[in-house]
């Protein structure tokens, strides 16, 4: 029976934390090969350099065998149903890791079978994978997620909807998203979050304007304004956006004594953050990207693994 991972909030409280803690002991080097003879296939239609290599190096080292698909490699592009794609991957393949960028219930569809697991690797309204690697790079930071605020600042896209979905359903974690107006969280996905939020103890807010920016945070989080390089409406949507860049100044603003920088990559620089903050020493942006292999290791195992005990 296959675990399939499209969207945090399939899984419970305690496999989201098993899911960080298992990742966590990946990133101290406790590893071991639960997936020898599985299968693994990987379907990006979108470019990626981050994600696509985390979840094949991980598969590798975890012992799993790789097939890989480009975004005009299967015949749904010739007009064949995922549902029929599906039936035939699902006889050939242990698990599917599929970015399309669109939207989930394309992933949904890939589901109405019980043999192959799927893995959403990114879509327009949710990054779940993104999210795992955050909460590890936090974890292995303050050793507990319970009374951390994040602050994210920018657009209030896939990657802060994942953190939105996650931090909100951890008891005492505050999560601050500042954006430009008409570029927050969409509707539904504030009002998913704060729902999680109140069933279990999180706090997750949307706000504005710059001076209303928190201090004393824990953690300042920002991601690339054009997500996958996609063009906004608005031909000067920039202006609106220029606030917001992460520079040392706003970093001293809002930090306190343990403050850490963290970023999803790739970043823009001079754009969505200045060089002096993404290289200095408050930044984990680049453990945050080795995370993401440590993340897609914990997930894979979870979705696909016969055996996931104690790493030897």
């Amino acid at each position: 029976m296959a675990n399939h991972f499209i969207s945090t909030n399939d899984v419970s409280n305690d496999v989201l934390r098993a899911l960080v803690d298992r990742a966590v002991e990946f990133g101290h080097g406790r590893v071991r090969q639960t997936l020898t003879g599985k299968l693994v296939g990987l379907y990006f239609r979108r470019s990626s350099t981050r994600t696509r290599t985390a979840f094949w190096t991980g598969a590798l080292r975890l012992g799993a065998q790789v097939v890989t698909f480009g975004p005009n490699d299967l015949q749904v592009t010739t007009g064949e149903t995922w549902g029929d794609t599906t039936q035939v991957l699902s006889g050939y393949l242990d698990g599917f890791v599929a970015r399309t960028n669109d939207t989930m219930e394309e992933l949904r569809e890939l589901t109405d079978q019980n043999q192959m697991a799927v893995i959403n690797a990114l879509t327009a309204h949710e990054h779940p994978t993104q999210a795992i690697a955050d909460l590890t790079t936090i974890t292995e930071e303050f050793g507990d997620l319970g009374g951390v605020h994040v602050l994210y600042v920018g657009e209030g896209n896939s990657t802060a909807a994942a953190l939105a979905f996650t931090l909100g359903r951890i008891r005492g974690a505050r999560l601050t998203v500042l954006s430009p107006r008409g570029y927050g969280l969409p509707a539904d996905s504030l009002e998913i979050a704060g729902r999680l939020a109140g069933d279990n103890g999180g706090i997750v807010e949307q706000r504005f304007e710059l001076d209303d920016a928190p201090t004393d945070v824990n953690v300042v989080y920002t991601s690339r304004w054009q997500t996958m390089g996609v063009a906004k409406a608005d031909p000067n949507w920039q202006l609106g956006f220029t606030p917001y860049r992460v520079t040392q100044e706003l970093m001293k603003r809002v930090s306190g004594d343990d403050t850490i920088f963290m970023h999803d990559l790739p970043a823009v620089r001079g754009g969505d953050v200045d060089d002096a903050v993404l290289d200095g020493p408050q930044s984990r942006a680049f453990r945050q990207a080795y995370h993401k292999m440590t993340a897609a290791m914990a997930i894979l195992e979870w979705c696909v693994g016969t055996e996931t005990g104690d790493p030897a």
